[in-house]
This record gives structure tokens, C-alpha cells and sequence, in this order.
């Protein structure tokens, strides 16, 4: 596995921290690292609200690599609080697409830190709707 991975699960697990900020709102559950173009690393975890007001760790990273002044995705990690990976949800994958239009089928999706597998957000996501 190459060592980008092992950075990204790491930067990930550091700043999930898993905890109830109130009793309406929880943080953390899930945390994300994201690997841009220029090679730096954005993380973000999920903030789950009793209400659609929450959001999920992928697009939070995003939203802190945008905020920072890129725009383009290399490598995607998810971490659920068990410490296992998974895909993003539809949400997070839509916004990779409009983001990435052109390019999105490249990211590489980090499915199994166990294993290693990863796949593309192509194969996660062959067709878009628009």
C-alpha cells in the first residue's frame, strides 16, 4: 500500500474524536481525508443534527480544501468509528463529480484499509445524471 494511504487513514483518525457536542448534535462519527492535486492533505469529520443540518466528513474535507483555494481531488479515505473504510454516500460523490466534471472517474476511493482496495469514483459511479 503505498504510504499517501497510510497518511490519510492517519490524518483521519486524528481528528475524528467521536463525541456529543449537544443533545441535538454529535461529531465525528465519521472522519475523511483528502488527498488534492498539489499533494497537501484536508481533513473533516461528519456532524450528525437532529434535522438536515448536518454534514457528511467527505464534504466537509472538501469544503476545507475549497476554503483553502483548490479544487481538485487525488485520493478520498473515509473512516468509520469501527476504524474500517468505506465508499462515500451519493451526496459526497455528487459533489466530486460537479466539482470534477471532466476528471472525477480518476479519484481513487480507498475501500478496504485493511486490504488495501481501492477503486475509482468512475466505478463507484460510472454515469452521471446530467
Amino acid at each position: 500500500m503505498d504510504t499517501i494511504w497510510k497518511e490519510l487513514y492517519q490524518a483521519a483518525r486524528a481528528v475524528q474524536n467521536g463525541r456529543k457536542i449537544s443533545p441535538y448534535v454529535e461529531a465525528g462519527g465519521v472522519a475523511a481525508a483528502i488527498l488534492s492535486r498539489s499533494g497537501k492533505i484536508y481533513t473533516g469529520v461528519c456532524v450528525d443534527t437532529c434535522s438536515t443540518l448536518g454534514i457528511c466528513a467527505e464534504r466537509n474535507a472538501i469544503f476545507q480544501m475549497l476554503t483553502c483555494g483548490e479544487s481538485e481531488i487525488v485520493k478520498v479515505l473515509a473512516l468509520m468509528d469501527n476504524g474500517r473504510t468505506g465508499a462515500p454516500c451519493g451526496a459526497c460523490r455528487e459533489l466530486m463529480v460537479q466539482l470534477m466534471p471532466e476528471t472525477y472517474r480518476d479519484i481513487e476511493i480507498m475501500m478496504d484499509y485493511e486490504t488495501g482496495r481501492t477503486v475509482t469514483l468512475g466505478e463507484l459511479t460510472p454515469e452521471w445524471w446530467i
